[in-house]
């Protein structure tokens, strides 16, 4: 049956690829390739560390890369199963999980001990939630649980009584004894909400009274709590003045060429300099401006101030701009692209378009014709924090990117984890397969770079090289960057 299954593959003229898992784990990849004279030839191929690397990739790209819990984009999916169930009459609850005074634990002992603590939170979190409880960090210092089913509201209180007591207790890392507690918001649906955008979101306004209440504690959903939102509100208004008045500014951090140890493009960064708040960072300015639609002026600004710097800059050095997902649901994207081109005079090469994964969440078949439209003009595209997305993979065959940017979480822990080291390589050598230009954020220690530089990466990024700088100061680097000899090492800023 075997041969003559294979005379007819051959007779049809196609190739046929089986895979067969052996006894001693390994899995085999048959390429069946037909022959003029009706015969075929089988040839064999290991593919188990292909295999291993690709599911390790779509591992994470539903896991969050320090803690390996779900990430936004998987508890998303669990939220909408939870959606049939308390459509059948479940009472189900969302906690958000907020660290109280993390951002002093990163400006006091580094971001090491802060990936630490942000590691243990994880692990503490396990340990009190239910195994059938969905527990994921969604960024930065904000975790979530989903709870349920529960015989009443005060389950969720239980719950998050528990987890207000585990965060409170002192973490020891290093020598360093840090005392840390965490925020509670509870939203219980389908009371507060049967769906898994309104839960969220009133979890969230939840959280924030928890917080504006002292820290240290949990609270409930309350249909009073759209004050908060005024709050929201009141930082819109401030942030269409900032536009208005000149308090956003771009900085730039370098991308160093591996090829000449030269500077080759520049990141724009976006920040806030406000009356009161002090220097604003985009994870604060951006979610605010895609609520409010002021992400598409913002966006316009930010690409008109990079290309107008970059006029100013040598020929050979480009300027790279995030797009957020949102600004692809604007209709004139496209034409803020070409305009920005035009008044600062650039060569539409020097303009790198950076695009995260989520983009294509949305409309993909949108992103994809929009995109052909920006690289009609000349223009770069690259892909910001590869690996950490919902289809890596299938949007590089979707799109003919120029580049890839492998997201720093897994360069952290590359010297000490040989997983972390076997995913960089594999992208990189990925990169490098399909064409690619490959660059590795967040190279911060020499041994990094040795790795990456090894494995034929193009470009790096990181604290090792430069931070990021205001405009006034580019100048100055890009002067310095042409006149030194420089080896393969580290980049002194101004």
């Amino acid at each position: 049956a075997y041969v003559a299954s294979r005379l007819e593959m051959a007779a049809g003229g196609k190739e046929v690829i089986d895979t067969a898992q052996l006894q001693d784990g390994r899995i085999i990849a048959v390429r069946h390739h037909p022959m003029p004279d009706r015969g075929w030839v089988a040839t064999h191929e290991d593919i188990t560390e292909q295999r291993r690397t690709e599911s390790r990739i779509r591992h994470l790209a539903r896991h969050d890369g320090l803690t390996d819990l779900p990430n936004r984009l998987l508890f998303r999916e669990r939220m909408e199963l939870a959606e049939a169930r308390m459509r059948r009459g479940e009472v189900m609850a969302v906690l958000f999980v907020d660290l109280d005074h993390f951002k002093s634990v990163n400006d006091l002992f580094g971001h090491g001990i802060g990936d630490a603590v942000l590691r243990d939170v994880a692990a503490r979190l396990r340990r009190v939630c239910r195994g059938s409880d969905a527990v994921a960090r969604l960024g930065g210092d904000e975790f979530a649980v989903l709870h349920g089913p529960l015989a009443a509201p005060e389950d969720a209180a239980a719950l998050a009584d528990c987890i207000v007591k585990a965060m409170a207790e002192p973490l020891d890392f290093d020598g360093h004894r840090i005392l840390t507690g965490a925020s509670v918001g509870i939203a219980v649906g389908p009371h507060d909400g049967a769906d898994a955008e309104t839960l969220m979101r009133n979890a969230d306004l939840a959280l924030y009274r928890a917080k504006a209440d002292g820290r240290g504690a949990y609270h409930f959903f309350e249909p009073g709590m759209d004050a908060a939102l005024q709050q929201r509100l009141a930082f819109e208004l401030e942030l269409r003045s900032a536009l208005a008045n000149g308090e956003l500014e771009l900085v730039y951090q370098p991308l160093l060429s591996l090829d000449d140890n030269r500077i080759s493009c520049l990141e724009a960064l976006l920040r806030w300099r406000h009356p009161t708040r002090g220097v604003v960072m985009p994870a604060t300015i951006i979610p605010i401006a895609e609520e409010s639609g002021l992400i598409a002026p913002i966006g316009a600004w930010v690409l008109r101030q990079a290309c107008a710097a970059a006029s100013e800059w040598p020929a050979h050095v480009r300027v790279a701009v995030n797009l957020s997902p949102v600004q692809f649901k604007h209709r004139d994207l496209v034409e803020h692209v070409a305009a920005a081109l035009k008044s600062s005079g650039i060569d539409p090469h020097r303009l790198e378009i950076e695009i995260t994964e989520s983009v294509f969440i949305a409309d993909g078949d949108l992103i994809v014709k929009t995109l052909h439209r920006i690289r009609a003009l000349g223009v770069r595209i690259a892909m910001d924090d590869f690996g950490t997305g919902c289809s890596s993979l299938g949007q590089l065959r979707a799109f003919p990117f120029d580049k890839i940017k492998i997201d720093q979480s897994f360069v952290r822990d590359m010297s000490s984890r040989e997983d972390s080291l076997a995913i960089v390589k594999a992208m990189i050598g990925l990169g490098r397969s399909l064409g690619l230009e490959t660059t590795v954020e967040g190279v911060e220690t020499e041994d990094q770079l040795d790795i990456v530089r090894g494995e034929g990466c193009t470009e790096v990024q990181g604290f090792l090289f430069s931070p990021p700088l205001p405009a006034s100061s580019i100048g100055k680097l890009l002067g310095a960057d042409a006149g030194a000899t420089r080896p393969a090492g580290r980049m002194i800023a101004p």
